[in-house]
């Protein structure tokens, strides 16, 4: 099968599979245990901790291992909020996060914080100066997307860090989607948390991470937690977290190439629908984009639809987030950017990766061509 679905997830890396085999073996102690095997374990844990800070420009103290993206989301969030509660109870997101941040900043307003969700643009863009507006001296926190997983669209990090700064708002950006695709780097950015996941860059899925620069305060999220420094319980995933790190390395040393061989392939692929006058519409921002997300919207056709004529050919591609699949209302992204509710039913969405071809390309064109032209007829 043809796989367009590499923003859902990734095949592990020969590196990232090589990397957990030997930890798993060598070094499969428990890192809190305090005998020699464990204290391998927990030395090769600080290595990863201090590898992984140097990819993100970051402090190697403010790096905690999670399960992934979600919990990373979750747990930074919630942490950072709690110990400025006092504060004030304003916080600041977008209307298009990622479902584990949405939900979450829902479940946040019925615990007695007041939430404003920033609108975006037709191309899925905040405003800077709405954002400015947005803020008040309860104003605590903001968690702001680095590129929304639907469209690909990269809001302007930097800028929204700066102002975030300015007036002493805490800032936490989800960069799971960019980690690896795009130059991540806090502290040009002003990003105060991140999160990011290893099974979107060729690692193990079940392994993420958050980084939370040491000059902010954070609370527990769980009383008397003492793995990660307190930041979350359980047994530290050192084989995964060994595996993930390695993947981050390699696909980080290759980011230039990547990324200027993933926005041929986009181009290429907008000039054969463009070429063939496809009833396809390109959704996201012209240039602020991810080389690899492309979102589509087939006029007339429900995404779904789309979805499974591609699979009966052999194509694998996404109606959404993974998140969200086989949930029947539409894409929030969409409606967002200002599709009607059965517009927003059309839309799907294609990601490339590191095996992705020019005649994958070809053939993807191909049958969806062969889709318009049959639902027409």
């Amino acid at each position: 099968m043809i796989y367009f679905d590499y923003a859902a997830t990734t095949p592990m890396s020969k590196e990232a599979l090589h990397a957990y085999t030997e930890a798993a073996t060598s070094y499969f102690g428990n890192s809190s245990s305090l005998h020699d095997i464990g204290s391998a374990a927990n030395r090769l844990l600080g290595i990863c901790r201090k590898e992984l800070a140097a990819l993100i420009h970051g402090d190697e103290r403010g790096i905690y291992f999670t399960s992934g993206g979600t919990e990373s989301n979750i747990l930074a969030v919630h942490s950072i909020i709690q110990a400025h509660r006092h504060k004030g109870n304003h916080l600041i997101t977008t209307a298009t996060e990622h479902a584990s941040l949405y939900h979450l900043f829902q479940q946040l307003e019925t615990e007695g914080y007041d939430v404003t969700y920033l609108p975006v643009d037709r191309f899925g863009l905040i405003d800077i100066e709405e954002l400015e507006h947005a803020i008040t001296p309860r104003t605590i926190f903001a968690s702001i997307h680095h590129a929304n997983p639907e469209i690909g669209t990269v809001q302007p990090i930097q800028e929204i860090g700066k102002r975030l700064r300015q007036h002493g708002v805490i800032f936490h950006s989800d960069c799971v989607q960019t980690f690896g695709k795009i130059h991540v780097d806090v502290q040009a950015m002003c990003i105060d948390s991140l999160s990011i996941s290893a099974h979107k860059i060729y690692g193990p899925k079940g392994v993420g991470a958050v980084y939370i620069d040491p000059r902010i305060k954070w609370n527990a999220c769980f009383p008397n937690a003492t793995h990660e420094y307190g930041f979350r319980p359980g047994t530290v995933n050192v084989p995964g977290i060994a595996s993930f790190v390695t993947a981050a390395q390699h696909i980080c040393a290759d980011l230039i190439n990547e990324q200027t061989r993933l926005e041929q392939l986009r181009q290429y692929f907008i000039s054969l629908i463009h070429e063939k006058r496809l009833p396809i519409t390109i959704e996201g921002h012209p240039e602020a984009h991810l080389p690899n997300i492309i979102g589509l919207s087939v006029q007339g056709i429900e995404g779904q639809y789309t979805m499974l004529e591609c699979n009966r050919h052999g194509i694998a591609i996404s109606t959404g987030s993974a998140c969200q699949i086989g949930k029947q209302a539409p894409s929030r992204t969409m409606l967002a950017i200002g599709k009607e509710k059965e517009e927003a039913k059309q839309f799907v969405r294609i990601s490339f990766g590191r095996f992705t071809t020019v005649a994958e390309i070809d053939r993807l064109v191909a049958v969806l061509e062969e889709i318009c032209q049959h639902r027409k007829g």
